[in-house]
C-alpha cells in the first residue's frame, strides 16, 4: 500500500514539474545540412519540431536554415572541428594550429553565416574535442555572441571535453545519446535506433538523437515521427529539451532526501 502511495505521489510531482504535458521527450538533430538543396527541403518537411544543424559557408547553408525555420524547426550551427583521422572537416573548421584570435574569429564568422541560429554542435571534432584551450575559446566566443545560445556535444570521441568546457563557460549544454544512422543506408538499423531513443526517454524522461539527411534516415523519420504521440512520447526542439532536462533534474533532486534527512532515515545500529 505504501508503495502505491509513493508511486502516486511521484506521478503527481512529475506532472507538476512538467506542466500540462508530463510525457517523456526526445530531441532529434539532423546534421550536415548546407550542401544539397534536396536534402535540406526534405529535412525541412519532416513532421514535428526537429532541430537542424547547418554547416557554415556551404552553398545552401542560408537556404537550409531559412527553409527549416519556415517549417517551425530549430536551427543550429554545425561547427566543423579537427578530426583524428585526417578527414577534412570543411570550411570554417577549428584546427589545433589556430591561436585564440583565429579560433574566435572563425567561430564568429561561422555563426554569422547561418540565420536563426539557436545553438551549436560539433561536426567531426574527435581531435579538437579533447583540446581544452581551443574549446574554451570556442565557448567564450559563442557566449559573447549570445549567452542564450546552447552547445550540444556530438560525442565523436569517448574522451570529449565539450560538455565540461561548455558548462564552465556558462552555456546551456547537453550531449548526444544515440546516433541514428551509424549504418547510413540501413533503414532497419535506423528504425531500431529510433526505438532505442524512445526507450531511453521512457526510462529517464529525455533522450537526444543525431542523424543525417540520408535517404534511409529521412524515410524512417517520415514514417515514425507521426507515431510518437500515440506512443506517449513528445518530440521537442533542443531548446525545449534543455528546459525539460533541467525540470527532470530538479524533480529528481526534490525526491532525494537531504543529507540530514537521509541520516535520520537510517536504522539505528
Amino acid at each position: 500500500m505504501l508503495g502505491l502511495l509513493l508511486w502516486a505521489l511521484t506521478l503527481t510531482v512529475a506532472e507538476a514539474v512538467a506542466g500540462d504535458d508530463p510525457r517523456p521527450v526526445i530531441a532529434i538533430i539532423i546534421d550536415d545540412l548546407g550542401n544539397d538543396p534536396r536534402e535540406a527541403r526534405r529535412t525541412a518537411a519532416l513532421p514535428g519540431p526537429i532541430t537542424v544543424a547547418v554547416l557554415p559557408h556551404t552553398p545552401q547553408a542560408h537556404n537550409a536554415a531559412i527553409w527549416a525555420h519556415e517549417h517551425g524547426h530549430e536551427v543550429m550551427l554545425h561547427l566543423p572541428m579537427e578530426a583524428d583521422n585526417g578527414h577534412d572537416p570543411g570550411p570554417g573548421a577549428i584546427l589545433r594550429h589556430m591561436n585564440e584570435y583565429e579560433t574566435r574569429d572563425t567561430v564568429r564568422l561561422a555563426l554569422a553565416s547561418i540565420p536563426h541560429v539557436r545553438g551549436v554542435n560539433n561536426h567531426m571534432g574527435s581531435r579538437l574535442s579533447r583540446e581544452p584551450h581551443h574549446l574554451a575559446w570556442v565557448m567564450a566566443e559563442v557566449s559573447d555572441t549570445d549567452p542564450a545560445l546552447y552547445f550540444v556535444d556530438s560525442r565523436t570521441h569517448a574522451e570529449t571535453l565539450v560538455r565540461h568546457i561548455s558548462t564552465w563557460a556558462g552555456l546551456p549544454s547537453t550531449q548526444r545519446d544515440v546516433f541514428l544512422d551509424a549504418q547510413p543506408h540501413d533503414a532497419d538499423f535506423v528504425r531500431n535506433q529510433v526505438k532505442l531513443l524512445g526507450q531511453l526517454a521512457r526510462m529517464r524522461g529525455h533522450a537526444l538523437g543525431i542523424g543525417h539527411p540520408y535517404p534511409a534516415t529521412l524515410e524512417v523519420l517520415e514514417a515514425m515521427l507521426p507515431q510518437l504521440k500515440a506512443q506517449g512520447i513528445r518530440l521537442v526542439t533542443v531548446s525545449d529539451y534543455l528546459i525539460r532536462k533541467q525540470e527532470v533534474k530538479q524533480w529528481h533532486a526534490s525526491l532525494s532526501p537531504s543529507p540530514t534527512e537521509a541520516k535520520k532515515s537510517k536504522p539505528s545500529p
